[in-house]
């Protein structure tokens, strides 16, 4: 019997070396010291920042909750004083009081002949009148009343002190002075308005301090502004002077 041929693998010599799966010496994650003892490494160190918001809260500081706190006070204060003046006008239903020019009597009206100064004095009858049932008036000292033509001041004069009552008709007696610097200016002046027109027209001003009694109670000091337009027909000592026409107007001034 013939020999058994016997076959040989070949090993191939172009195909890389079979290596054995080795253990590395240095685990996964230590590094190696040169002295050959592994180093551990640690992760990389990550700083945690806390959650900002975008919009942070609105505080109210102590100045704006002072000036709420002043504000409210104020308009608390405005209410209840708009109450008090709402019970008071229910209750007395006030009126305004009313003036009239009746007379105006001139008892000086002449130049001196010394200079050109002229020296005017008027006796004016004015009406007051308080058309109020619960409502008294108190005319206090330091009043003042004067008599105009245009821009020229010609008398001047006050009011006395007294009270008018409830629904009281006050008649008043005043006398005025006065002395005008340029007298000729104002003759030349006075003529030639009243050919002009046949008339002259005056103004009258009365500033008044007055105290105001709501039945007992006794207000603070306030002022009566009176404003009269008058028209008299001359203004002379010599002739009667008469009033042509006359209003007034009441203005009240705290």
């Amino acid at each position: 019997m013939a020999d058994q041929q016997k076959i040989h693998p070949v090993p191939d010599v172009e195909a890389p070396p079979q290596t054995s799966p080795s253990v590395p010496l240095v685990p996964e994650g230590t590094l190696k010291s040169d002295k050959g003892n592994p180093v551990e490494k640690y992760p990389p160190f990550r700083r945690t920042l806390p959650p900002m918001n975008s919009k942070p809260p609105k505080k109210r500081s102590c100045c704006c909750k002072c000036m709420c706190w002043t504000l409210s006070m104020l308009l608390l204060l405005i209410v209840i004083l708009g109450i008090i003046v709402g019970i008071l006008f229910l209750v007395f239903r006030p009126k305004l009081p009313k003036y009239s020019i009746d007379r105006l009597q001139i008892t000086q009206f002449n130049q001196s002949s010394v200079d050109s100064s002229l020296s005017a004095s008027f006796d004016v009858t004015i009406t007051a009148r308080n058309p109020n049932k619960r409502i008294g008036i108190y005319y206090e000292g330091g009043s003042r009343l004067n008599v105009w033509y245009t821009e020229t001041k010609l008398c001047e004069g006050s009011m006395p002190k007294f009270y008018q009552g409830h629904r009281n008709t006050t008649v008043l007696v005043l006398p005025l002075s006065g002395q005008i610097q340029n007298g000729t200016a104002l003759i030349t002046s006075l003529q030639q308005q009243q050919q002009q027109t046949g008339n002259i027209p005056l103004r009258l001003r009365v500033n008044q301090p007055v105290r105001v009694k709501l039945g007992k109670l006794k207000l603070m000091k306030v002022r009566f502004l009176v404003r009269c337009r008058l028209v008299v027909n001359a203004l002379s000592a010599n002739n009667a002077i008469s009033i042509q026409s006359s209003s007034c107007k009441f203005r009240l001034r705290l």
